[in-house]
């Protein structure tokens, strides 16, 4: 399934939701373009909603981590919201859960950048528990 982008603004922040897969090929070039868009329109503030990603290999992985870094060495920074079950035991076994901030949906993802605001933080230990 090829992946389809879709952006809206909340509350200041660009929200992408993803849908598909993240692979090697064109979902990866997709989201390389949606960095660099980003990038260079000054949208320092962004979530990842991935809620309807169904699979992302080592590729997709890749990307992930060149996105947060990309977006970070401009001044803003990534979030990631809505991961399976499946790509979150990806970040835990690759130590990645330390990298990227994760949250269960994309209004706590925004709500992390106001810094008044309650969130509800993704909970590794949680996680590793109901495994």
């Amino acid at each position: 399934m090829a992946l389809e982008i879709t952006q809206h603004d909340l509350e200041g922040v660009r929200v992408c939701d993803l849908k598909g897969t993240i692979v090697l090929g064109d979902s990866v070039a997709a989201v390389r373009a949606l960095v660099k868009d980003l990038v260079a329109e000054g949208h320092a503030r962004a979530v990842f909603n991935l809620k309807q990603v169904d699979f992302i290999d080592s590729s997709g992985l890749g990307m992930l981590i060149l996105a947060h870094s990309t977006i970070q060495t401009a001044g803003g920074s990534l979030k990631l919201a809505n991961l399976s079950r499946r790509s979150m035991e990806l970040l835990v076994l690759t130590k990645l859960s330390t990298v990227f901030e994760v949250f269960g949906d994309a209004q706590d993802a925004v709500n992390s950048f106001y810094p008044n605001r309650e969130i509800k933080r993704f909970d590794i230990l949680d996680f590793v528990k109901h495994k």
